[in-house]
């Protein structure tokens, strides 16, 4: 037996070591810095040596046979040799671009692909596809989408999502009350885009909680908010934030708690926003009494709470998840109102704040340089539909939508290239992405296991993990820069993208044009060099880093930590002339003129109450009793490392867990443990119940990520995006409305069905499984 070996490397839930044995990844080491490393790290070595590893390149056999779409998710592959498996590649490429031109090709790369910046998925994916002609894309992201494309509208950036907030010494010090819609989620803090250095969420949240805040969390479900906190828990029901923050905000004007300076020199269309919250048109007052008849919140907790707010300094806070449901942009739109009426936005430790307390970015205090970031090439043919709609896309080329105030024809896509990602995950309504999938005439998948998507794609190229390649990691909400060491050898005859494209892209003949005359170390030495000139370039001053072979021997790099807090629109405040945002009118836009120029009935110019499709007050509610709510699960990111034991062992008979109030239980027949069916119009799905009163009644929680197993009537595994509504927010930012969905629940009667996710699609390896 040999010798143990070290190697330093990064993933998205922390930086660790990973040692080596004999050509076998034994453990993973926490990065020493780190205070409080996600325990994810320990599913990697059943990871990397899985049985669901794609070894060598496989082809669908009924498209090798006639190009047959129909088989996809259910065929058997074969195995075939990396010549011939890049040879149909570039010939489907040249084929659908000779017949389509570039736009019946999708460069569909989306997802928590690799923290590495140089094996970065989408970038090698894109700048591959650019390379050779240009390609379909994506705008915007699932994760926060609607708000994406609403705040450049509003507060004129949407650099607010991405964890540049008002940060954690600023809140420790001076917030008297956090105010947090949708909660705090520490489960969600594992992660960071990019990956973590250092997870610091939790030691923040002590040292804010141990000065004496008041935190108050709204949100279907107490498990939303770490009960060490001791916040209190104002229930409400799904998808009714808004109609809370409206009625707050009218309570603050009618009893003259708003602050008339700051929204007259700070804010446009406070008029109309007023009018809007008095009722002056419709004659309906958004009061706290009607409120309440919305959101279930009491009316005297909702003008309890404003006045709370208006008495103290005050920071209103709110989970990505709010906005990922139908009419998504309004609470978003209605906390930034909510803050201005307070008037303490640019204040120390006040104002507004998005993902504060759950993802590891927010609020983190890092100086604001950049991070290690791979170029991209330009696309020749630019052309790109909203992220969440690709099953409208490939189900109706040819249809005209709307989105962000133009008009878009969705194209007629026959090639599919993904690399990076999991939409049998991460879209809506599977059952429908499923009748998608089958109208383009060649999918190409890169991946590393044999996931619910390489399982319905024609063409399958084997991918190395980040263990096996050298990579340079890093975020821009996180103080450190990590090298990542190669720790193995590539697996099987796995390749990395930044080779499969380079090989590709020689047989088309541009070469030269994606490389750029560099390989694997070369562009890594050239990602950290471009990284220091910006550094040396940027706004502040900050110290040279090391020469790059003293970084790659030491493993990572520490930023300094920040001179003075940061707090979100702090210039602005004191000056909006000198420093007006980047609106048409330079202040926070409480109505939007441009948007009014949309004329979108579903996305009015300011914020406003406007049921979504499915919610617990709509007619829908009398056939669909419960609503469905899905979550980042606590033991994986999304639908990464669910065949791991850190994953599986934490189902319920082999299924993913839904919680339930007792309450909706009990004359349900269901009891704690055993299986039940959760379903609606558009699918159904098995679950393992867990009886939980920290769920408010006519509730489900659900996590996401559990790999889809389709069966007959059922999926049996528990992925709820069977379920999920598959319809843009608005026609303002078409984003995910995953959380607008309503279901029922029943128990399973009858034996439980074979789980199949974790089978080899193989001809010739029937029942194999992980």
């Amino acid at each position: 037996m040999s010798a143990v070996t070290r190697h330093p490397t990064l993933s998205h839930w922390g930086a660790y070591t990973a040692l080596v044995q004999d050509g076998r990844l034994i453990a993973c080491e926490p990065f020493p810095r780190d205070p409080a490393p996600s325990s994810l790290i320990h599913a990697m070595p059943a990871m990397v040596h899985s049985p669901l590893r794609v070894r060598q390149p496989a082809v669908r056999e009924g498209w090798l046979r006639n190009r047959d779409t129909s088989g996809r998710g259910s065929d058997r592959y074969v195995e075939i040799g990396w010549d011939q498996a890049l040879r149909l590649v570039h010939e489907e490429l040249q084929r659908v671009r000779a017949e389509q031109g570039p736009h019946g090709v999708f460069g569909g790369s989306y997802g928590w692909a690799s923290a590495g910046r140089v094996h970065s998925a989408i970038t090698q994916t894109h700048r591959f596809l650019y390379a050779g002609g240009g390609c379909i894309e994506q705008a915007g992201n699932y994760s926060w989408g609607a708000a994406q494309f609403l705040l450049p509208h509003v507060i004129g950036t949407y650099k607010p999502l991405t964890g540049r907030v008002t940060d954690w010494n600023s809140v420790a010090r001076h917030t008297e009350l956090l105010l947090a819609f949708g909660g705090m989620p520490l489960r969600n803090a594992q992660m960071i885009a990019g990956g973590a250095g250092a997870h610091t969420t939790e030691q923040w949240l002590r040292r804010t909680a141990a000065r004496g805040v008041r935190f108050v969390i709204v949100s279907p479900t107490r498990g939303d908010v770490p009960a060490w906190l001791d916040a209190e828990w104002v229930p409400i029901r799904p998808n009714t934030d808004t109609a809370m923050m409206i009625a707050m905000a009218h309570t603050l004007l009618v009893e003259s708690w708003h602050d008339e300076a700051f929204l007259h020199t700070h804010c446009e269309g406070y008029a109309a926003y007023a009018a809007y919250l008095r009722g002056d048109s419709d004659g309906q007052p958004k009061d706290a009494e009607w409120a309440h008849a919305i959101c279930g919140v009491p009316a005297a907790t909702i003008r309890a709470l404003a006045r709370a707010a208006a008495g103290c300094r005050t920071l209103i806070n709110c989970t990505w998840s709010l906005q990922r449901a139908h009419r998504g942009e309004q609470p978003y739109w209605a906390s930034i109102a909510l803050a201005a009426m307070l008037g303490q936005i640019g204040q120390p430790g006040g104002g507004f704040s998005f993902g504060t307390g759950s993802i590891n970015s927010a609020s983190n205090p890092r100086p604001d340089v950049a991070g290690p970031e791979m170029p991209d090439l330009r696309n020749p043919a630019p052309r790109a539909i909203p992220v969440a709609r690709i099953a409208d896309m490939l189900l109706a080329p040819g249809t005209e939508y709307q989105f962000n105030g133009r008009a878009g024809i969705y194209p007629d896509v026959r090639l599919v290239y993904w690399a990076g990602g999991n939409p049998f995950h991460h879209h809506q309504d599977l059952n429908r992405l499923a009748r998608a999938w089958q109208k383009p005439e060649t999918i190409v998948v890169h991946e590393s296991w044999w996931t619910p998507t390489a399982k319905r794609a024609d063409i399958v190229l084997p991918a190395t993990t980040t263990l096996e390649r050298n990579d340079i990691g890093g975020s821009t909400r996180d103080r450190y820069v990590f090298a990542m060491h190669q720790a193995l050898a590539p697996q099987g005859q796995s390749r990395n993208d930044f080779d499969i494209y380079r090989e590709l892209a020689a047989l088309g003949g541009f070469e030269a044009e994606f490389t750029e005359g560099r390989d694997e170390m070369a562009w890594i030495r050239h990602v950290y060099a471009r990284m220091g000139e910006r550094w040396r370039n940027g706004p502040i001053a900050m110290p040279e880093p090391p020469p790059f072979d003293a970084f790659w021997q030491q493993g990572y790099i520490e930023l300094p930590e920040t001179e003075r807090d940061f707090i979100l629109f702090e210039d602005f405040r004191r000056d909006p002339d000198a420093y007006p945002l980047q609106t048409p009118s330079g202040r926070i836009e409480l109505y939007s003129s441009k948007v009014a120029g949309f004329a979108y009935a579903d996305c009015p110019p300011h914020p406003c109450w406007l049921p979504p499709a499915e919610w617990l007050g709509a007619p829908a509610a009398q056939r669909w009793p419960m609503h469905l709510i899905t979550s980042q699960p606590a033991d994986r990111l999304h639908s990464q490392l669910d065949p791991a034991p850190q994953s599986r062992r934490h189902k319920i008979q082999e299924r993913e867990p839904v919680r339930i109030h007792p309450d909706d239980a009990a004359p349900r027949g269901i009891e704690d443990g055993k299986v039940v069916r959760v379903f609606n119009e558009r699918g159904a799905c098995l679950a393992g119940a867990i009886l939980d009163d920290g769920v408010s009644p006519g509730v489900l929680v659900m996590s996401t990520g559990a790999w889809f197993d389709p069966g007959k009537d059922v999926e049996r595994h528990g992925n709820p995006n069977v379920l999920t509504l598959d319809i843009g927010t608005s026609q303002l930012s078409q984003g995910t409305s995953a959380l607008s969905a309503l279901v029922d629940i029943e128990a399973w009667a009858g034996p439980v069905p074979e789980l199949r996710a974790y089978e080899s699609p193989l001809a010739g390896d029937a029942g194999g499984k992980a």
